[in-house]
């Protein structure tokens, strides 16, 4: 089969008219999706094949390559992406077997009954430690179910989780994002994540006040603000210290703890004048397995919510405990000598412009140290701490499966989609178009990041894609490398709750498939607000008035 050498500006030699065509992919997804609302597999299926006509046609790919790129993007979507949130998914569906989800809700219950406050521990607090562990939209799985088992409608809390998770999806995976950055570029990763540590606590500063607005408009900001504050300042500190001056790896983690603590401490001294309540519904995720089969003891605690905080925590606390142990130094080291796999994608020629083959050729099957083998373990060991058999177990996780099938063809479908645009040099077309803009780059940078992750998903992916053009950027334009490398990863957080395998998760997770579209509707206003944020904030620390911010 011929192999196939990328060109950035096949149309006629033009870079701007390459990069509008290289939009189509895009531009089609996000109509399909925000303006003509279709479902997130179907409006994927079909960019990808807007993405493959454009390869073949326009770039000249040979049609064998554009299918082998888009069936390795497929194989990626499906693990380590779709194996980390089906088991993410299959652990909290097993507490909800057993009962054990209504006395973790009780326990969030106890700490406050208002919902706006509930938003900010589950979706900022607690989505944070989860994305800190796992990431790959976990988080906003998770997080969705959780805030609509308080009280908050199915669109509501999907929107939720999608807006809170943004400030740690740059440390998310333990820092996967900027460990890969660092590879990629060659810089120092420590450096990087000091840099990425002076940009998203911003953001984090602010996101509890966007939550507490959702959730209950500008009454809510009004009776809730300084919880809200608190728990935003806090994260936010300690995201910065953990990044600038202990590991950048664990900076979620801590951040986590730190904001959940000033919510705790501060509503000890503090509660909103009037505590906004709802009825709480049933997650969708619920029944399934062994539901008609329950125990007076399970019912009983789906009834009262009674039972102890410790053991309705245990699964989580198994997962931190699994993940902490298979990061640390020895065992992180064996398992990365013995991880799995890698192996070049058969059939697949691509190589770059200077005929150098692309890294995105070899497919990495780590088994062995994939987050979706830890959250598999941790489902086991939940398993046996809740006693269902395995009988029960095994048909929780076909549940789980079943009710995701759509979903699992929407991260495929995107994935391949990106891995078609990637190879093709779709993507670098755009990056390179936008790099044209000279010293106001830096304007634009985040935008980049941005890009990379609407359409991919994943922030690790975005500083894969585009690490490279924004250090070529930096050496062509006199800009800090540091600063332009962090500012793809702190734009690139944004872009997240509007890519559509998330938008996916979140929707299917709540019981509104097919309504993807709406649900980005409710956030792309909140993402595009805060990156011309981010933006104006990178373009100032290129310039004397911030640049004492960026690391030297």
């Amino acid at each position: 089969m011929a192999g196939y050498r990328q060109i950035f500006d096949p149309v006629g030699g033009s870079l701007g008219w390459s990069a509008m065509l290289a939009a189509l992919p895009l531009i089609t997804l996000f109509v399909l999706l925000g303006g003509l609302r279709w479902k997130a597999w179907k409006a994927s299926l079909v960019s990808l094949g807007v993405a493959l006509t454009v390869a073949v046609a326009a770039y000249g790919m040979p049609a064998g390559q554009a299918a082998l790129a888009a069936s390795e993007g497929a194989a990626f979507g499906l693990f380590p992406i779709v194996f980390i949130v089906l088991n993410a998914l299959w652990i909290y569906k097993m507490t909800e077997i057993t009962g054990w989800d209504a006395v973790l809700r009780r326990a969030f219950g106890s700490l406050s009954g208002d919902q706006r406050v509930q938003a900010v521990i589950i979706a900022f607090c607690f989505g944070a430690l989860l994305e800190a562990l796992a990431g790959f939209g976990t988080p906003v799985a998770v997080s969705s179910v959780m805030l609509m088992a308080v009280g908050l409608r199915p669109m509501k809390a999907a929107a939720v989780s999608l807006v809170a998770n943004t400030a740690p999806v740059a440390f998310g995976a333990i820092a996967v994002p900027i460990t890969t950055l660092g590879k990629i570029t060659g810089m120092d990763a420590a450096d990087l994540g000091a840099m990425v540590g002076r940009q998203t606590p911003l953001l984090a500063l602010f996101v509890p006040l966007i939550l507490v607005l959702m959730v209950d408009g500008r009454r809510g900001v009004r009776e809730t603000w300084p919880v809200a504050l608190v728990g935003g300042a806090a994260f936010a500190g300690a995201q910065f210290v953990t990044a600038n001056y202990l590991s950048y790896e664990i900076a979620d983690i801590v951040a986590a703890f730190a904001g959940a603590l000033a919510v705790v401490g501060m509503l000890r001294v503090w509660q909103p004048r009037q505590v906004l309540v709802a009825q709480a519904q049933a997650p969708v995720i619920a029944g399934g397995a062994g539901a008609d089969d329950a125990s007076e003891g399970v019912l009983r605690r789906r009834r009262t919510g009674e039972g102890s905080a410790l053991k309705a925590f245990a699964p989580y606390l198994v997962v931190v405990a699994l993940f902490a142990v298979a990061t640390s130094g020895p065992v992180k080291t064996w398992l990365e000598a013995h991880s799995g796999w890698k192996f070049g994608w058969p059939g697949l020629d691509v190589v770059n412009a200077k005929g150098v083959p692309l890294s995105a050729l070899t497919f990495n099957l780590n088994v062995f140290n994939a987050g979706g083998t830890v959250l598999l373990l941790a489902g086991l060991l939940t398993a046996v701490l809740y006693g269902i058999g395995a009988r029960r177990t095994a048909g929780a996780y076909a549940d789980t499966v079943r009710q995701f099938r759509w979903t699992v063809v929407t991260v495929m479908a995107v994935l391949a989609l990106a891995y078609v645009m990637n190879l093709s040099g779709q993507t670098v077309t755009l990056g390179l178009f936008l790099a044209q803009a000279g010293g106001a780059f830096a304007l634009l940078s985040p935008v980049v990041g941005w890009l990379g992750v609407a359409v991919t998903g994943s922030d690790t992916s975005s500083n894969s894609l585009f690490g490279m053009l924004q250090l070529t950027a930096a050496q062509q334009t006199g800009i800090s490398p540091y600063l332009l490398a962090a500012a793809n990863t702190t734009g690139g957080v944004l872009g997240k709750m509007i890519s559509p395998q998330n938008l996916a998760i979140a929707a299917a997770v709540v019981g509104l498939e097919g309504r993807e579209g709406e649900l980005f509707r409710k956030v792309v206003g909140w993402g595009l607000g805060l990156l011309v944020a981010v933006c104006a904030l990178v373009y100032l620390q290129s310039t004397p008035v911030l640049d004492w911010m960026v690391v030297r």
